[in-house]
């Protein structure tokens, strides 16, 4: 595996050592050790079931697994079939119940969310009603899960790159920064997923390549020697088993270019578009539907949907025949990249690495803007008294 070192004046050293050696091992001869141990060991687990359904050893770490695809993604259903194949975790799922990928760090507030239990074997799971940002919340609440805190959380397997500020848009980071907000050690993990060349078995390949990673984080988290001051985004290239090792990378300021397009209004004829009230109603029914078999393969087809369609139609409920209407729809553009550092996080995925890259969440990791701001903020403030 590849390693490269961080610029120390953005993280501190002792993260990235730790960091560098859980990326150093090798994940298949830690496991066979664990197993070997095991073998030896005097049986000491118990095993109960919940009134909640769950079946818990608690002898094993419990690990929350959520996402921003949905709870059918082949992302997700690759990766909790891998961790439950390990025979060492109690894995838990709390995933939307519909693909909620582009949203944001978002919450559900003021509104019911509807929770219904999933089948996935050997897993306790539920889908939700609601972003990953209300999944990842609920589920450590302790109002829907017998345990306290899961040992991890892991957000993935995401359909497509999560990396710069891509990140702010994407909910299969919204769910591991959520927890980690929450003081619970997270991975977010996406395949750098392309039309045309990629294949839904390229989700069991990218798991493949993670779980030593994964492993290796567990082992350390329950040693207390996991950095506990950031999550991890990991971004799996396109092609998951010529990938060329691990790389621990930077957080770059890239993206796509977002573009909307007009469309026209011969599209959609009067009455396409339903009030508030209708589309309410049928929100409502919906949750019932959204439960059946029915209503899973709709969610499947509208994962495919990349695309928002959205209405410039002014206030509410006001009914007024000059009213302008007009369509537009959002893509995003792929541009051209131009930063040269091979160290962050998209260059470093596109040359064909598993790019690694801690994200902090506190505040001393930024010192130096934090200050520049505070500057600014005071001359700004005095220039207008």
């Amino acid at each position: 595996m590849t390693m490269t070192s961080v610029n120390n004046n953005s993280l501190p050293p002792g993260l990235v050592s730790n960091l560098q050696e859980v990326l150093r091992r090798k994940g298949g001869e830690e496991r066979e050790q664990s197993k070997d141990v095991d073998e030896n060991a005097e049986p000491s687990s118990s095993t109960t079931e919940t009134d909640t359904g769950e079946v818990n050893d608690s002898s094993k770490p419990v690990v929350l697994v959520t996402n921003g695809d949905g709870i059918d993604s082949p992302g997700l259903t690759y990766l909790v079939e891998a961790l439950v194949r390990e025979g060492i975790y109690n894995v838990h799922v709390c995933a939307p119940q519909s693909d909620k990928s582009v949203s944001g760090h978002s919450l559900t507030l003021g509104e019911t969310v509807a929770v219904s239990s999933a089948e996935i074997t050997g897993a306790t799971a539920y889908e939700v009603s609601g972003t990953p940002v209300d999944c990842v919340s609920l589920a450590l609440s302790g109002a829907l899960f017998s345990w306290s805190k899961p040992i991890l959380v892991i957000s993935g397997i995401n359909r497509g790159s999560g990396c710069g500020n891509h990140m702010f848009y994407l909910g299969v980071v919204a769910g591991a920064r959520e927890a980690s907000l929450s003081g619970v050690p997270s991975l977010s993990i996406s395949l750098n997923w392309k039309k045309d060349e990629s294949q839904e078995t390229d989700f069991k390949d990218a798991v493949a390549v993670c779980l030593p990673l994964i492993n290796a984080a567990i082992r350390d988290i329950e040693k207390g020697v996991f950095p506990k001051t950031c999550f991890l985004i990991v971004e799996v290239p396109t092609s998951p088993l010529t990938n060329k090792g691990f790389k621990l990378t930077k957080r770059s300021m890239w993206r796509s270019t977002p573009n909307w397009l007009a469309v026209s209004s011969n599209r959609y004829p009067a009455g396409h578009f339903m009030s508030n009230q209708q589309s309410l109603g049928l929100q409502f029914a919906q949750l019932g539907r959204d439960a059946s078999a029915a209503g899973a393969a709709r969610r499947l087809t509208t994962q495919k949907k990349n695309l928002e369609i959205i209405e410039s139609i002014g206030a509410s409920g006001k009914a007024d025949s000059n009213r302008v209407k007009k369509y537009f729809r959002l893509e995003f553009v792929e541009k051209e990249q131009e930063d040269v550092d091979d160290d962050l996080d998209y260059r470093a995925l596109h040359n064909g690495f598993v790019a690694v890259t801690p994200v902090s969440l506190s505040p001393h990791i930024e010192a130096e803007i934090q200050k520049a701001a505070s500057d600014w903020i005071s001359v700004a403030l005095n220039s207008d008294q």
